[in-house]
Order: C-alpha cells, then sequence, then structure tokens
C-alpha cells in the first residue's frame, strides 16, 4: 500500500467505514445471469468480484472497512421459494467473508421480499446467528414501496431489533417509459430514493418506527431539493397519513451516503438540510469501478466542505455511531 491514499493523507490516521458496496459472490452473480440480468437495471455489464479486489481498492482508497450487501435487483426474480433459498445462501456467504476479516468487512442482510413472513424470519436469523450488520431494503419489490402498509410488519420487527437499514434504489415499475433508453442508476435510481423516503415519511412510518436507523443511498437522490416544496403541499392539503409526521424533521433525522457524485452540488445542499455527522462515505463498488471510484473520493476531499474536517476521521466516527464494533476491531 502506498504511504497516502486518497481519503487519507497520513498513513496512520483512520480511514473511512464504507456503507455502500457491493458484493457479487459466485453464487450470486450465477443467479443473476441465470435470470436474464446479465445487465442489471440496464447497466452496461455484470461487474465481477472478490474480497482480494475489494481489499486492493479499500487499501488503495483509504477505506478501513466496508460493510457489504447485494444491489439491485436482489434475490426475487418470480419464484418466492427461490428467493428464500438464495437470500439464506447470500446472506451465509457473506456472514463468512466476514467472519474471515471482521476487520475488514461487514455485511447487511438481503431479504426475500416481497414474502414479508419470509422477510422477518429471515431478519430475525440474519441479526441472532449470522452477527449482521445491518439489513438492505430495495425502494421498491414490483412496485410496493418502502412506507406501503403491506411492509408495517416487517417494518415493526426491524423497529425491535433497533436495525441499522440500508436502503438501496431499484427500478421503478415504470422504467420502460420513463428511462428513455437509458441506465437506470443514472436518473431513475435517484428518483425512485426521493419516491421511496418521501413514502416513508409521508405515511408516518419514520415516526412510527423510530428504532430502524435509516441509511439513504446517493447524497439523498433530490430529497434535500424536494423536501420543502413536499412539507409545505403535506400541510397545506393534509396529505399525511400521521399528524405527527413532520417531513423535513424526519429527514432531518436519517442516514445519508455519499456514493456516486456528492459534489459540487449535491453535498451542499444536504448539509443545509441534516447535520455533518449524519454523512456517510459510500463507494458502489464495483458498480463504480475502481477509476471512479478514487476519482469522486478525491473530488470529495477536494470539494469546499470544510464542516467535514478531517475528512477520513469525520466519515469514519459518523460509521461507528451506527456499527460500534468497528471502533472495537480498530482498537484490538
Amino acid at each position: 500500500m502506498a504511504d497516502t491514499t486518497v481519503l487519507r493523507a497520513d498513513p496512520s490516521a483512520p480511514g473511512a467505514i464504507d456503507v455502500h458496496a457491493h458484493l457479487l459472490t459466485e453464487t450470486y452473480r450465477n443467479a443473476l445471469l441465470a435470470a436474464g440480468h446479465e445487465l442489471p437495471d440496464g447497466s452496461p455489464a455484470l461487474p465481477t468480484w472478490s474480497a482480494a479486489g475489494a481489499l486492493a481498492l479499500m487499501d488503495d482508497v483509504g477505506i478501513d472497512a466496508a460493510v457489504l450487501s447485494i444491489s439491485s435487483p436482489g434475490v426475487y426474480f418470480g419464484d418466492a421459494a427461490a428467493a428464500v433459498g438464495l437470500c439464506s445462501t447470500v446472506n451465509d456467504e457473506a456472514a463468512q467473508i466476514m467472519r474471515d476479516r471482521p476487520d475488514r468487512f461487514g455485511f447487511a442482510a438481503s431479504l426475500p421480499l416481497p414474502d414479508v413472513t419470509a422477510a422477518i424470519a429471515e431478519a430475525k436469523r440474519a441479526h441472532a446467528d449470522l452477527g449482521a450488520d445491518a439489513i438492505a431494503l430495495q425502494t421498491n419489490y414490483g412496485g410496493c414501496y418502502l412506507g406501503d402498509p403491506a411492509l408495517d410488519p416487517l417494518l415493526a420487527a426491524l423497529d425491535a431489533l433497533d436495525a441499522v437499514v440500508l436502503i438501496h434504489p431499484a427500478s421503478p415499475p415504470c422504467w420502460e417509459q420513463v428511462s428513455f433508453g437509458r441506465p437506470r442508476p443514472m436518473v431513475e435510481f435517484l428518483f425512485d430514493t426521493t419516491r421511496a423516503v418521501f413514502n416513508l415519511a409521508l405515511g408516518g412510518a419514520l415516526h412510527r418506527y423510530p428504532g430502524i436507523r435509516w441509511v439513504v443511498p446517493h447524497t439523498g437522490g433530490a430529497l434535500s431539493v424536494m423536501a420543502d416544496r413536499v412539507q409545505a403541499f403535506a400541510a397545506a392539503w393534509a396529505l399525511s397519513a400521521d399528524d405527527e409526521a413532520d417531513v423535513v424533521g424526519g429527514l432531518r433525522r436519517l442516514y445519508y451516503d455519499v456514493a456516486g457524485v456528492p459534489t459540487p452540488r449535491a453535498l451542499p445542499a444536504l448539509l443545509q438540510l441534516v447535520s455533518t455527522g449524519q454523512i456517510l462515505y459510500g463507494s458502489d463498488y464495483p458498480f463504480t469501478p475502481q477509476p471512479f471510484v478514487e476519482r469522486f473520493a478525491r473530488e470529495l476531499v477536494d470539494a469546499d466542505v470544510a464542516e467535514l474536517r478531517p475528512l477520513g476521521e469525520t466519515l469514519r466516527r459518523n460509521a461507528e455511531t451506527l456499527f460500534p464494533r468497528f471502533a472495537t476491531e480498530r482498537r484490538a
């Protein structure tokens, strides 16, 4: 490893914890290919992944640890029973990767939605038996969005576990009409994140399940620039399902990762909504290739966000609030 890295100018300084990092085990990659997802969500390629390759990138960029999760399209490809089996296998594999290097890897367990009963059982298994650091949820499952009452039993179970939930966008159900043939991660992922989180806020789920610590991806999508508009409409037209719901206040309680392109505009806008303590690092590797991970990290370092300095230390401290075991691992 070089004496300096992108996020850590001083090699003795704490490195970031990556809360938006993906894994593609051979099992999961083969399942995607068998289900016709060789170009998931219209992406130009299905990347390869290995723990060794991930560690090499982490060392180059200045990432001390990564919380791994699978990306869209998840584990459900039309067969509920097959989704349960694939989900269990993928979570077991992720747990083994974590056990092999607990100082460098954690994982967010996938759930076999839209089967809510099976999802609750897998969340409890992942928490009790596998030691999962978090739960990964997509913005929607076949058009059933986070905040839909059908998912309330699952959210109640996650609330009881005080779960950290990493949200990941998925293609919207109408993507054929609105993506204009372009890869959905470019535009639609940001809109789907925005749609799902506003649904959580307007439906009152953020208020009803305060034990869930939500992590919103990609610098919050369009949430920061739309928050006041949505709040005003909700008040004027009584659109909230919960009299206690405060859209802006709800958004201010969430955490946000900076995967993607947070600078020069998205991060400053988000910092008008939330405190610096709610900003987390995300690489989106391997769906964001290593050269772009390094480029976006360097742009983050060079950005005019003095309140986040020193960057690596601040990003790590913020993540340790959600994942305190990494603080213990670093001291061991």
